[in-house]
């Protein structure tokens, strides 16, 4: 096969670069570190053919299939009325978009510019089996890839789609693969094994996201961690029914040893396409990077806060009622927390679940979105302008998506159920889901929110989704309605926004059950787990962090026992463990005393200092020496400022911790190091102290920081300190 052209899309140190064959789809020629000289690359990358293989070397193009070899995973398969179709791809068109600052690199290659503001788009479309197909890629100025697939039915038959991913070569280096998994209360759980031969696949069937999420599959370089190692990443921005895999077969893959693919999972019959119809993959995004998962996320988290939807304000301090009241609402009792909680510094105050009629617990009430007139006879107003009065914004928990078969909504409409005709789901949380893809069910909902917006007018709202959706049946045709269900899901969120446009709204899934970058782009935040144990929110928010940064991600301090594991912790390392995201509070105040009250209000006070450069700089993980410590830390662009908080998580068979090395500062500057003592005292168990810990601070190297590290106390378990670093 003879190539007529190359094409490099590069930003941020990082290439991908197309081959471009005289006939079928480009290829892949290499995905990594940029490459300043394309010279003799086609003649390194052209495969071999094995024995017992195809006769000819396979090259593996965009959309690999067994029509040009690959023995893998098809990134298309489908058929039309029960034609299976392998198509060989002609009219084949690729068109570069590069952005400012392109010219053309060697071998003809149509480049994208080098500077920080690089990057470019290569679409494209081709013609084959009755079908068209488009590919777009992105490479985003901060290196990230987005790439998303495209294909139209031109067969006067119908077009069933079985699958349609986004597939990316790996090199033999990827030899490990990563991914995480959890549960409810235990999100973000991290598990790795070798990419050996065969697939690595998370295939998901939940109807959302779920706690058991990938959140980023990825492969790299034997023990990689968070600062070391080369690293490929993959991540579905979809909050339904979705798949992430890696692959490698013995005969390799064409020019490449492996890929990565992510997509929609769909079930059968779910996606059919009528002649001139066409379906979109969600959006893929692919990070590579040659310094560990840290900088695999930065790629991610630069293109994040560069979107124009980005929270640009502050990120308020957060009281939510659900630990502090329940479903125990009383206007008096709430007053009087809203009072205590503008005393000690709290910015945004959140009325939680139980504000609807017939809604004592959770069997009732789902879909009747009215205030309860027995418990509000003057409905909210009365609540919400106290807050208002008292300087906080206003915020209401919903759950729209779904209705319990005890409501007047499930009564009055039981064929709005996404369910069989013949019989429901099993029940799960005492509810069932509301079917979005039908246009009236759709319709209700969005009227009924958008009223309530357009009355108490709060400033956002918690939308919440607690169960899993099984047995989904859109009833009108009997067909799998999880994809009807997740894009109406979306249109509703759009809509409501584009009605409300100041509307803040976080994605609440009974938890962290929908964490994804497809709710982000209609959402402000995410809920990352209902456990607010800091041991357990300490890994459960450093994982969270693999895709998201802090400032989309809630947390919130608790009380002194957890209500999800029943642990009782100190006051210090809550607090220390929910400064670092998207702070908050889920606790009853009104019983708090006088030292506690005093450490939240200092700690609030700490949290709004230093919310600028937590919320804008760079996260990063230390990979710990001992499993029983964790320290993660946020620095700032220019490395002139960061924040690092330092955890025991249990006792350890080390009697001292020993020096602990601060990553990503300056190693050319010098740091005043000091020991921000706000959020209170955690408990030691050491004879003396090292000396900068009983002064307070200390002026240290950046490379000191960096390469030798820093004493640390002898904390006990479960407890943190908190290290501020600015410049001198």
């Amino acid at each position: 096969m003879t190539h007529h052209r190359t094409i490099e899309l590069r930003a941020a140190g990082t290439a991908l670069v197309l081959g471009v064959p005289d006939s079928g789809l480009p290829h892949v020629l290499h995905w990594g570190a940029d490459l300043p000289d394309l010279g003799g690359l086609i003649a390194a990358a052209s495969p071999a053919a094995a024995n017992n293989g195809v006769d000819t070397p396979a090259w593996i193009s965009l959309l690999p299939t067994q029509g040009e070899g690959w023995r893998g995973h098809p990134a298309l398969s489908g058929h039309h009325e029960g034609r299976v179709t392998y198509p060989r791809w002609d009219r084949v068109e690729v068109v570069v978009d590069p952005l400012e600052g392109a010219g053309t690199g060697a071998d003809g290659a149509a480049g994208a510019g080098d500077g920080p503001g690089a990057g470019g788009r290569a679409t494209v479309t081709a013609e084959g089996g009755g079908l068209r197909i488009r590919c777009e890629l992105r490479m985003e100025a901060s290196g990230l890839v987005r790439a998303r697939n495209t294909v139209t039915n031109l067969d006067p038959d119908p077009w069933t789609l079985d699958a349609l991913h986004v597939t990316l070569p790996l090199p033999r280096e990827a030899e490990e693969v990563l991914d995480l998994t959890g549960r409810w209360v235990r999100e973000r759980s991290p598990q790795r094994q070798p990419l050996s031969m065969g697939t690595r696949m998370r295939a998901s069937r939940r109807g959302r996201s779920g706690h058991d999420a990938p959140l980023l599959l990825t492969a790299g370089s034997p023990g990689f961690g968070f600062r070391h190692g080369e690293v490929w990443g993959v991540h579905t921005a979809w909050s339904g029914d979705h798949v992430h895999l890696a692959e490698r077969l013995p005969e390799g893959a064409g020019q490449a040893d492996a890929v990565i693919a992510g997509g929609e999972l769909l079930h059968p019959g779910e996606v059919r396409l009528a002649r001139g119809e066409s379906y979109s993959t969600p959006w893929v995004f692919l990070s590579w990077s040659d310094r560990g998962l840290d900088g695999m996320s930065a790629r991610v988290h630069r293109w994040l806060r560069a979107r124009p939807e980005h929270p640009s304000a502050p990120r308020p301090v957060v009281l939510n009622t659900w630990e502090a009241v329940y479903f125990d609402h009383d206007l008096t009792r709430l007053t009087e927390l809203a009072d205590t909680a503008a005393r000690i510094g709290v910015e945004r105050f959140v009325l939680d679940d139980g504000w609807f009629r017939g809604r004592r617990d959770d069997t009732a009430g789902l879909g009747d979105w009215t205030v309860d007139p027995d418990v509000w006879p003057d409905g909210l107003h009365p609540l919400f302008d106290h807050v208002r009065a008292l300087g906080m914004e206003v915020g209401l928990w919903v759950e729209p998506e779904m209705v319990n078969p005890d409501s007047d909504l499930a009564r009055a409409h039981p064929d709005w159920l996404l369910a069989p005709q013949d019989h429901l789901p099993p029940p799960s949380r005492n509810q069932q889901v509301l079917d979005l893809g039908r246009p009236e069910a759709l319709e209700y909902v969005f009227g009924r929110l958008d009223a309530l917006v357009a009355e108490y007018r709060p400033d956002y709202l918690k939308w919440d989704h607690n169960r899993d959706l099984m047995e989904a049946v859109h009833r009108p045709t009997g067909s799998a309605g999880v994809h009807g269900q997740t894009r109406a899901v979306y249109a509703l969120l759009d809509r409501l926004r584009e009605h409300h446009p100041g509307l803040e709204i976080e994605s609440c899934s009974s938890g962290g059950g929908r964490v994804d970058l497809g709710v982000l782009a209609r959402t402000d935040r995410v809920w990352a787990s209902d456990n607010n144990d800091p041991l357990e929110r300490l890994a459960i928010q450093r994982w969270t962090g693999l895709l998201l940064p802090p400032e989309l991600v809630g947390s919130h301090v608790g009380g002194p026992e957890s209500h999800t594991t029943g642990r009782v912790t100190a006051l210090s390392a809550r607090l220390l463990t929910s400064l670092m995201s998207h702070a908050g509070i889920e606790w009853d105040v009104t019983g708090c005393s006088g030292d506690e009250l005093a450490a939240l209000t200092s700690w609030i006070g700490l949290y709004k200092e230093l919310r600028p450069l937590l919320h804008s700089g760079d996260p990063v993980h230390a990979d710990p020496a001992d499993p029983a410590e964790q320290l993660d830390g946020v620095v700032a662009p220019d490395r002139g400022e960061a924040v690092f908080r330092y955890a025991r998580l249990a006792s350890s068979a080390r009697a001292l911790p020993g020096r602990v090395r601060l990553p990503g500062l300056g190693e050319d500057r010098r740091y005043r190091v000091t020991w921000r003592r706000e959020a209170g005292w955690p408990s030691t168990m050491q004879q003396v102290m090292p000396e900068w810990f009983v002064k307070g601070e200390a002026v240290v190297s950046g490379s000191v920081l960096v390469r030798s590290g820093l004493q640390m106390p002898g904390l006990n378990p479960a407890q943190a300190l908190l290290l501020h670093l600015r410049e001198v």
